[in-house]
């Protein structure tokens, strides 16, 4: 008999007797559970192994046996939609729960955090969405960037405590001069799906870059020797070493897969490979032929909580995501902001007069007092005068100016994102005070940083995050798929970008990050909105769990400390 029969046999017998323990006998359970007296034996018996009921058969004729119920059919119900939650089933086992969601949070909570299974250890950490693309060459929003770090590698990376730039599949490197670097690779490096880094996978990959603006002066790539790369620029550039720690500079097969499969499975050298990626759970496998130190957890699962609960729910390896009452000592302010981008090119804010509109009824004051906290749930919200903390680039006591016309204004936002609907209402509901009518549009994270409708937008709600904490990590935003570029007048990006050109060629020059970063915020480009509390909770025995500049945490420096686990 199949464990669903049994359960549904179990329903009728508690149904039947209101879940009492009772005198009866085997006829009358052979008619209640519809079967033969043999066959009431057998289900009672596995009833009785499993632990839901105890039976104590008559003794001499005419007695009723004794029928004790050690379960409900909530538990049972309770039960068995834990089990399906265990399976990562998540769907089946809230219509087991009857569509109750809470109690479908609370199980999932049960088995976040940190647990082992077959000598393995295992971190389970919830998410608000899932992870349909991971390939580095397409936008990535901040938590799909941490997560192709886990993946791939470059030739180069950030050490984030040191602040410097370190070999990664390259194990050194010289300058030839300002326009030819030399790259030297480590042998015996492995992809994911077992085969052997060449130097054609590292030139193909190199070669995909040159359309993005920050490669273009990427002239000739070669490989003069075996595990050895040539790169000739167009222009000096003193600093190719960090610049190809980007992130789109990580190296992936030349016989690349472009099927939307590779996006969700790719291949990678990194210390993890995806095992599985769906609307449920993201679960990540340390790759044991991994050329570095292996990682210390054997599996990183991150599951989905879509549509079970609107908080937007930070890494965590807690047991139970309590909420969070007071900012942990593992928070950090977000290195970034949320922010609105103004087309100044081919959108309202190309009329000065709606530009100093929008900058004087946009600012954060303005809408984080429209904001209803109940529907952002835990994320900490702090009102930010420019780009970056500490940075106070924009005024925030602007004279209040009118709209010049009573119109319709359009605003985009990048999908599932746990605040972006909240501002927008907040921005709809400072528009309807002045007359003007809002027209959202949101659309995917690829549709708005590659500007798709950007000729019918005037305003998108976007964030930026750093991948580290240098200056120049300023600059991979700044250059992003060409996202300020394409809305701002070209005489003006023009001028910030040969001051990015003059400081890559000059060895002694700190980079101008906070020179091009009040620029867009005082020429009215953008507007700061709010810096974020990002970070992740965890519990004692979880060691190595430092929230990095993305908010999440190196995968594989996280362990298990021996003798504190509860």
């Amino acid at each position: 008999m199949s464990g669903q029969r049994l359960k549904t046999q179990f329903q009728r017998l508690y149904s039947h007797f209101s879940g009492q323990d009772s005198d009866t006998n085997l006829q009358d359970i052979s008619e209640v559970l519809f079967c033969t007296r043999r066959n009431v034996r057998m289900v009672i018996n596995k009833m009785v192994e499993k632990g839901w009921i105890d039976w104590e058969p008559a003794i001499g004729r005419g007695k009723q046996s004794r029928l004790v119920f050690h379960s409900t059919d909530t538990e049972l119900q309770y039960n068995h939609a834990r089990k399906l939650v265990a399976d990562g089933k998540l769907e089946p086992a809230l219509e087991a729960l009857g569509h109750d969601a809470n109690r479908l949070a609370q199980l999932i909570q049960e088995q976040l955090g940190l647990t082992t299974q077959k000598g393995r250890q295992i971190v389970r950490v919830p998410y608000y969405r899932a992870f349909t693309n991971l390939n580095p060459l397409r936008p990535l929003r901040r938590s799909e960037q941490h997560l192709v770090r886990q993946i791939f590698n470059g030739l180069t990376r950030i050490n984030e405590e040191k602040e410097e730039v370190e070999g990664d599949l390259a194990h050194h490197w010289e300058a030839f001069s300002p326009r030819h670097w030399r790259f030297y690779l480590r042998p015996a490096v492995r992809f994911h799906d077992g085969s052997l880094l060449e130097s054609k996978d590292v030139l193909t990959s190199l070669e995909r870059l040159k359309s993005h603006r920050l490669f273009r002066h990427l002239e000739n790539i070669s490989s003069p020797f075996p595990n050895t790369i040539d790169i000739r620029l167009s222009h000096d550039d003193r600093r190719l070493p960090d610049l190809l720690a980007n992130i789109m500079a990580v190296i992936q097969p030349a016989e690349l897969d472009t099927a939307k499969e590779a996006e969700l499975f790719p291949i990678g050298t990194g210390a993890y490979k995806v095992v599985q990626n769906d609307k449920q759970r993201l679960t990540l496998e340390a790759f044991d032929q991994y050329f570095g130190f292996r990682a210390l957890i054997d599996v990183v699962e991150i599951w989905i909580l879509t549509g079970v609960t609107a908080c937007y729910l930070q890494p965590s390896t807690d047991r139970v995501a309590n909420p969070v009452k007071e900012v942990s000592e593992r928070l950090t302010l977000d290195e970034g902001c949320n922010y609105l981008l103004l087309n100044r090119v081919n959108g309202l804010a190309s009329d000065p007069q709606w530009q100093a509109y929008f900058q004087s009824r946009l600012g954060p004051v303005q809408l984080l007092s429209r904001m209803n906290p109940a529907d952002i749930g835990e994320i900490r919200l702090i009102n930010a005068y420019g780009l970056l903390p500490g940075w106070t680039d924009a005024n925030p006591v602007l004279t209040r100016v009118d709209a010049p016309a009573k119109r319709m204004v359009t605003l985009a936002f990048a999908q599932d994102h746990p605040v972006y609907h909240e501002v927008a209402r907040a921005i709809e509901r400072i528009f309807a005070e002045d007359g003007i009518r809002l027209k959202v549009m949101e659309i995917s994270n690829t549709d708005v940083l590659t500007g798709k409708y950007a000729d019918k937008i005037d305003i998108w709600l976007n964030g930026m995050s750093m991948s580290h904490h240098r200056d120049d990590a300023f600059l991979a935003w700044f250059y992003n798929f060409d996202h300020i570029a394409r809305v701002m007048p070209e005489a003006e990006f023009e001028t910030l970008h040969q001051q990015v050109m003059h400081w890559r060629a000059m060895a002694d020059h700190s980079c101008p990050s906070h020179e091009i970063g009040s620029v867009l915020v005082r020429s009215g480009q953008l507007i700061p909105l709010f810096h974020a509390w990002l970070g992740v909770y965890s519990a004692g025995p979880v060691q190595g769990m430092e929230p990095n500049a993305m908010g999440w945490f190196d995968f594989k420096s996280v362990w298990l400390k021996p003798g504190l686990a509860s």
